[in-house]
Parts: structure tokens; sequence; C-alpha cells
């Protein structure tokens, strides 16, 4: 559930999910690294970016729609 009413609540969700996100990032590339990896802890990995990604694209429509001329 988002707050679409409160911009600032949407911001500070929006860092918090981007920190995450980048988080996410070093840890599957962390794991990568090392042989051999845990084949469903990276899959869990890259499904939590995925849905942290798709949060955030969701936070900045909210917070900066499209309007169409």
């Amino acid at each position: 559930m988002l707050p679409a009413d409160n911009p600032d609540e949407l911001r500070v969700r929006l860092l918090e999910l981007t920190s995450e996100h980048r988080d996410l990032d070093i840890a599957i590339a962390q794991l990568l690294a090392v042989p051999p990896q845990d084949q469903l802890l990276l899959g869990r990995l890259k499904k939590r970016k995925l849905q942290l990604k798709d949060r955030i694209t969701q936070i900045e429509r909210l917070l900066d729609p499209d309007i169409l001329a």
C-alpha cells in the first residue's frame, strides 16, 4: 500500500526502496563472485530486486505523473 496523498512520505519510501535495491545488487554480485553459488538464494534475491524495482517505478510515477498536453 502506498500513501499516495503524501508526497513527502512517498519520497522517503522511494529512498528506502532505492537503497534496498542497491544493497541487493551488491549482494547478488558478491554471491556470483564466489563459486559455487546458492542458486535458490540467488533466485530469491533477484526476485526481491525485481519487486523493489516495480515499487520504485510505481512511486516515481505517483510523484511525477505524465501529463498529456
